[in-house]
């Protein structure tokens, strides 16, 4: 149990604070910001996993999320949205 604690380490505090602002901006139908925001934590957990700074559970966890929120986004735009008038 210790070890699943300790395998999660500082490094998710930052993915983890993105993944707060896409849910938060997605919530108030902030489409673009929250499109930025998929786009920060993708280059975030890229580094991550480049420099060698997050363990395998991590990264699989992580890498649910991202795959998660890009099927969530995939029509999360502006330019897709029905007018309702």
């Amino acid at each position: 149990m210790f070890g699943f604690i300790k395998d999660l380490g500082k490094n998710n505090k930052q993915l983890d604070e993105i993944i707060q602002r896409i849910e938060m901006n997605m919530s108030n139908n902030y489409k673009d910001a929250a499109q930025e925001n998929l786009r920060e934590f993708e280059r975030v957990l890229g580094e991550l996993e480049t420099s060698g700074k997050i363990g395998e559970k991590q990264r699989l966890h992580y890498e649910g999320r991202l795959s998660a929120f890009r099927e969530r986004m995939k029509n999360f735009t502006h330019k897709d949205q029905k007018p309702t008038w």
